[in-house]
């Protein structure tokens, strides 16, 4: 009691209430960083490893494509213990095909496994597919058309006829790892069984880990789209996955590639609003110069102190869009203290749909016209809203979007986005 008397007379009962309530606050802060630091050291990715691979920590490492790995188990799997290991035998023996395309590529999945020199490549997951395909197995990656999609079709009939059927994909990642997922669908009901392919420093296949998940259901979309999603979602994860199993015209493809790849439908207004020259300030936001710099460089914005100067930023907005100087300097954040624009970040949208090109009119100007698809997975369309837009290509090889129309198909337009400040 001494001791607290001592304190009001020093303080005042002010300052003691305060000197109390930081110092419980501090007890109660390191009593819930202690929960949370031992519910994260007994939380583990929900994964069937194999034995050989409990030996060490490093072995547990998981590729960060391999997303597999992260969605719920299931209690109880749809294929016996014998098919699984008939499953591992013929995911071993297609790598074994593939392996010599694996010599000397550093895989990034564990520094401890491939060693060499260079990362996996497009043109090497490609060639990854296509041996895979000429074995007669259905593979596939992000940039190159699925091999032998044929069997997913008639996996999809056998599902929607009611009968039992098995399918596997082989997919490569980005990282190189191949990921073999069958699909099962067997009693009524659907699961994936996915296993995951990595290699020993000298180039021998393993397998990685084995994942059994409960799949909620399938659709086989008219243009081509196989769509799946699971029974639980993993946090932040799209709500679905895809797969194009028929392959855009190499014509279609390539115009995607050029002018449609990497644009957004959520961040900004160019692709979601109609538009042309004369009301072209009302697609104008900083936000997209980001993306527009992309494809103009091949290469990702970088800036010095949130700034880009204004000659650069003036040369490519005035190349890509029918737009003057001014018109950038009254909506695009001009800071004429500086001579630069302001940079406003984009941010990653969850489950945005994305455009591909459908179809195109060569016009007799020059310019092309580009019928661009709105395909939105995550919503389960490959025909969202379709785009009408007109582009002008320049012989140095850039080109100029000159308006844009869209339609609403089979989903409503994501909300136009709104200019900050």
């Amino acid at each position: 009691m001494e001791d607290v008397r001592w304190l009001l007379r020093r303080f005042g009962l002010p300052i003691l209430l305060l000197l109390i309530f930081v110092i419980v606050g501090v007890i109660c802060w390191g009593k819930i960083h202690e929960e949370q630091k031992v519910a994260e050291e007994v939380w583990e990715p929900p994964i069937e490893m194999e034995s050989s691979e409990a030996a060490t920590e490093a072995d547990t490492d998981t590729s960060t494509e391999s997303a597999y790995w992260f969605v719920p188990q299931a209690s109880d799997c749809l294929i016996s213990d014998e098919e699984k290991e008939q499953l591992k035998s013929m995911a071993l023996s297609a790598a074994d095909s593939v392996a010599e395309i694996y010599k000397g590529i550093v895989i990034a999945d564990a520094p401890s496994y491939s060693s060499g020199i260079g990362e996996f490549t497009s043109e090497q997951r490609k060639a990854v597919v296509e041996q895979l395909g000429r074995s007669g197995l259905v593979s596939v990656e992000e940039d190159t058309a699925m091999q032998n999609h044929e069997a997913i079709e008639t996996f999809y009939a056998d599902y929607l006829d009611g009968q039992d059927s098995m399918v596997t994909v082989y997919e490569v990642h980005r990282d190189g790892l191949i990921g073999a997922v069958t699909f099962i669908y067997r009693k009524g009901k659907l699961q994936t069984y996915y296993i995951g392919i990595r290699w020993k420093e000298s180039g021998v296949p393993e397998i990685q880990g084995t994942s059994v998940s409960n799949v909620a259901e399938i659709k086989l979309t008219e243009k081509g789209y196989f769509i799946y999603a699971y029974e639980y979602v993993i946090p932040h994860a799209s709500l679905r996955q895809y797969w194009r199993i028929e392959p855009l015209p190499e014509d279609c493809r390539e115009l995607t590639e050029k002018y449609i790849s990497g644009l957004s439908y959520v961040n900004y207004n160019l692709l979601v609003t109609n538009w042309n020259s004369s009301n072209v300030e009302d697609i104008l936001m900083p936000c997209m110069y980001e993306d527009i710099y992309r494809i103009y460089t091949g290469e990702n914005l970088k800036t010095q102190g949130w700034e880009i100067p204004a000659e650069e930023y003036e040369k490519i907005m005035t190349t890509y869009f029918p737009v003057s100087v001014e018109q950038l300097r009254e909506h695009c954040r001009y800071n004429a203290d500086h001579n630069s624009y302001e940079y406003e970040m984009i941010y990653a949208s969850p489950y945005p749909p994305f455009g591909e090109v459908v179809d195109y009119k060569e016009n007799t100007d020059g310019t092309i016209t580009l019928i661009v698809d709105g395909v939105w997975p995550d919503y389960n369309s490959d025909l969202a809203f379709r785009n009408e837009i007109v582009v002008q290509p320049f012989e140095d090889g850039t080109f100029r979007y000159l308006s844009n129309s869209i339609e609403q198909i089979e989903l409503e337009l994501p909300p136009i986005a709104r200019k900050k400040g």
